[in-house]
């Protein structure tokens, strides 16, 4: 159970890392569109979906029309409809003002997934909850001030995509998990592998709709490699990194943990960002941003720590005090077993004294 617990924490950090790559994309991709980006990302990772499912053996009994509509459902809900609603709200509601709205996806989804699986008692996660809460209004806080909010073109579509971007992704979250929890017998993998697919099947079927809405800049720009060759180079290293490998380890964090464990990890994508994006801007952290990553990082150390103290700490002890008692009966009963034996041997000492003829035996044996 501990090996269990620790895969699960290390593979939703991963995920975290992974998920928070995605705040660096607009400083690398030039002059091309998120759009055009996430076209090749999303088309990279569903070859390797392909790859995953062609290599697997056995795979085929898996590949069921229901098990495939549902990874499709998943692709859009996790990935291309929330991709979409992000996008529009950091073009409504600009680029700080979204991320700080995404910040209440742990919040929301800790709340949810406790309140599904009962977990943890609520009062054990109110200390780790506030001091997340505190560590994303540290971060984020500055992205209401009047200054940024002269890029805001309209807070009245923005702000309702942002909260519609939040309730996407805890909708999958949640859904992601009861999909892997109702088939057992499906490795992670391969479910990992549909999902992709239905990633990039989901955007080139938007392709055509994107692209006579002037939203692709490929068409202008140019498909060749002297053009887009670091749109190309950064759109696959980002789909086995942030993509496959975010996808990959999320899965296994959500068949190992409880939500509610993994919602206070994936918090950590926010930490992760906001150090990214430091190191993109080349520049040191503010008193407050660094407050904000510090309490951050304690309250989903405290989470892990509670979680293991309430969830898998008493087990240990139980088998440990399983396994002293054992112990104990097994000295008791070895101490009975060598008092009968010496009480057998005196009773035939005693009795030697009567038979001269046994008694002689049993001192020849001595």
């Amino acid at each position: 159970m501990d090996r269990l617990f620790y895969v699960g924490v290390s593979a939703a950090l991963f995920a975290a890392f992974a998920f928070s790559l995605n705040f660096i994309v607009p400083f690398i991709i030039g002059d091309y569109s998120t759009f055009d980006f996430a076209l090749i990302r999303h088309v990279v990772s569903a070859l390797v979906g392909f790859y995953i499912l062609f290599s697997e053996k056995g795979v085929l009994r898996h590949l069921t029309l229901g098990n495939c509509l549902n990874a499709i459902w998943l692709a859009f809900v996790g990935y291309v409809g929330y991709f979409l609603t992000v996008t529009g709200a950091a073009v409504f509601a600009g680029p700080v003002i979204a991320p700080a709205f995404l910040g209440l996806v742990p919040i929301v989804l800790m709340v949810v997934g406790n309140k599904r699986q009962g977990s943890l008692p609520w009062r054990s996660l109110m200390i780790p909850l506030a001091l997340v809460l505190a560590g994303l209004v540290l971060v984020n806080g500055t992205a209401f001030t009047a200054e940024k909010l002269d890029s805001v073109r309209s807070l009245w579509i923005g702000v309702p995509l942002a909260l519609a971007a939040v309730g996407l992704w805890v909708w999958f979250a949640l859904a992601n998990q009861a999909a892997l929890a109702a088939r057992p017998e499906m490795p992670s993998g391969v479910w990992a592998a549909l999902i992709l697919v239905g990633g990039g099947v989901l955007m080139l079927a938007f392709y055509p709709v994107g692209a006579a809405l002037d939203l692709f800049r490929l068409p202008t720009l140019g498909f060749g490699w002297s053009a887009a060759g670091s749109l190309y180079v950064w759109g696959a290293s980002f789909a086995l990194l942030a993509t496959v490998g975010g996808v990959w380890a999320w899965n296994i964090a959500s068949r190992s943990l409880p939500v509610a464990l993994a919602a206070q990890l994936i918090v950590s994508e926010t930490a992760f960002g906001v150090i990214g994006g430091l190191v993109v801007h080349a520049r040191w952290p503010t008193p407050i941003e660094g407050a904000g990553i510090v309490v951050l990082i304690a309250g989903v150390v405290l989470s892990v720590r509670i979680f293991y103290a309430l969830r898998f700490a008493p087990g240990k002890i139980l088998f440990a005090q399983e396994r002293a008692a054992e112990r104990e009966t097994g000295y008791r009963h070895g101490y009975a077993s060598l008092s009968a034996a010496g009480a057998g041997l005196t009773a035939l000492k005693a009795a030697g004294d009567a038979r001269p003829w046994l008694k002689s035996g049993l001192d020849g044996e001595a």
